[in-house]
């Protein structure tokens, strides 16, 4: 997992910026109508009269928000550009371009930088997006990665983080902290290998679960077409990127509404459940205050209910309430605590 490899570097100041971007980008696939020029001028031209447009933008900081150690260049280009469409998906709407711009130091060759556009592109195959440009420069510490998305939904359709009204359900997708877990897995199994480099390739088959939730994330495009093919729209969203206690106080701040969320309806993956024992964690607390998990909190109405009900990409943990009642979560013992911001905060 750490090993490094020898093999032949060209340096990026023998190819140039343009040279540079050329070299990385010309695979590229156009996908949308609405893409007039992409990469290749001195700016991008899109066609967006048809409908309002939805832009999100995204830095990523080497040794911030990644570590190069367990991080193969592949999955942070993939992860850097799925990180920005869930933010897209979290307003109801489908993305359709990126711009991609990078600063990186004279530690990474020509080789790197094409294993991270690779995962870029990946990602932009999966997700059917087009890159229409970017930047790079040099940077004097590590890799920078900034992206922003663009995209676009009908104006009735957009979905904010201020329409939940009290007796709302709260409503989440997938499961919670396995991303955080991957994380603690992969920082353990780097301190083993700080300390014997010679140490055989761990065995991690038994956290494949938890680690690949943290190297290569989904966003949740699947969801948003299953909103419609149902016939339902959330009367508020927002993506799990800091923590689950977090965002609900976000909905919360942003409707002012209150919220009970009930601890035995929070999902959680079994191989989460195992590995909260083993690193002797509480998964309840981690539940709340891990993020980087990428599912999308929502909140309906509850005549909506039924059109939900037994799908197994959703779960109800939980109904907002009036403000004056505050956020709380309902502990199995029926204790009532109030919820606090324990997620991740970027200073």
């Amino acid at each position: 997992m750490f090993e490094n490899k020898d093999q032949s570097h060209t340096s990026l100041d023998k190819i140039g910026e343009f040279g540079l971007i050329q070299l990385l980008t010309e695979h590229f696939k156009i996908y949308h109508k609405s893409t007039l020029k992409g990469v290749g001028d001195d700016a991008a031209v899109l066609d967006l009269t048809k409908e309002p447009s939805v832009v999100t933008t995204d830095l990523l900081v080497e040794g911030v928000h990644f570590d190069l150690g367990y991080m193969p260049l592949k999955h942070l280009g993939y992860k850097a550009v799925v990180v920005n469409l869930s933010d897209v998906f979290a307003m109801n709407a489908l993305p359709s371009q990126i711009t991609v711009s990078i600063a990186a130091s004279n530690r990474f060759p020509l080789e790197a930088l094409e294993e991270l556009y690779s995962g870029i592109q990946l990602a932009c195959d999966t997700y059917k997006v087009d890159l229409i440009g970017g930047d790079t420069t040099s940077s004097t510490k590590g890799l920078l990665i900034s992206i922003t998305a663009i995209g676009q939904a009908k104006k009735e359709e957009i979905v904010y983080r201020n329409g939940a009204k009290p007796n709302d359900l709260l409503v989440i997708t997938g499961d919670l902290a396995a991303a955080y877990l991957g994380l603690q897995v992969l920082e353990r199994e780097k301190q083993v290998f700080k300390v014997n480099p010679n140490a055989t390739q761990p065995d991690l088959s038994m956290y494949s679960y938890l680690i690949e939730r943290q190297l290569k994330p989904e966003a949740r495009k699947d969801v948003i077409e299953l909103f419609k093919k149902l016939h339902v729209k959330p009367t508020a969203m927002i993506d799990i990127s800091d923590g689950l206690s977090s965002e609900i106080l976000h909905l919360c701040e942003q409707s002012k509404v209150g919220c009970n969320l009930f601890e035995e309806k929070i999902p959680l993956d079994p191989q989460v459940i195992a590995t909260c024992e083993e690193f002797n964690l509480e998964s309840t607390t981690v539940a709340l205050s891990s993020g980087e998990d990428y599912e999308l909190l929502f909140t309906i109405d509850q005549k909506d209910y039924d059109k939900i009900k037994g799908n197994p990409n959703f779960t109800v943990i939980g109904h907002m309430t009036d403000a004056k009642e505050g956020a709380h979560l309902i502990t199995r013992a029926n204790q009532k605590i109030a919820i606090i911001a324990q997620g991740w905060r970027s200073f």
